[in-house]
């Protein structure tokens, strides 16, 4: 009878001590806000940066989409122009109008101004490539920027 109390107490009294962690719902101080908050927010790349960056840059005003694929796989919009001025070429190359290019965004060319086309070597889309004979793809954190007047 001794024993079986004293085994009783013993195992009422480990169960009873037993502390479990409890998680806060919410910390009153988050130490790593600032860094969450820049992983979210895709690099931009400023106009002399994608200069630097581009294999080619043309200015031109007449853009238009051409084709684009959306839904299935990753989306691409075909972009064609009808002419421009080229800039900067890394390969002494001449630039046969309507030239065509590919985006993996969808390019906002508000209005009819004059904008810079930063273009880099096409990687990917082989099929693509031979069928609508595209060599260059937009500069993938090139935004669009509009040329400036001249003064």
């Amino acid at each position: 009878m001794k024993n079986s109390v004293f085994l009783f107490s013993l195992i009422f009294l480990i169960t009873s001590c037993e502390k479990k962690y409890q998680r806060p719902a919410e910390y009153q101080v988050d130490l790593f806000e600032n860094e969450r908050n820049q992983a979210n927010q895709p690099y931009i790349m400023n106009e002399d940066e994608a200069y630097d960056a581009s294999e080619m840059v043309i200015t031109a005003s007449d853009i238009t989409v051409s084709d684009s694929s959306v839904g299935r796989g990753k989306p691409f919009y075909i972009y064609r122009l009808n002419s421009g001025h080229l800039l900067k070429t890394k390969t002494d190359s001449v630039i046969r109008y309507p030239f065509t290019f590919l985006s993996n965004q969808k390019l906002n060319f508000k209005n009819k101004d004059s904008v810079y086309i930063y273009l880099q070597k096409l990687s990917g889309y082989r099929l693509i490539a031979e069928e609508k004979k595209i060599k260059y793809q937009w500069l993938k954190a090139a935004p669009v920027y509009q040329v400036k007047a001249e003064q």
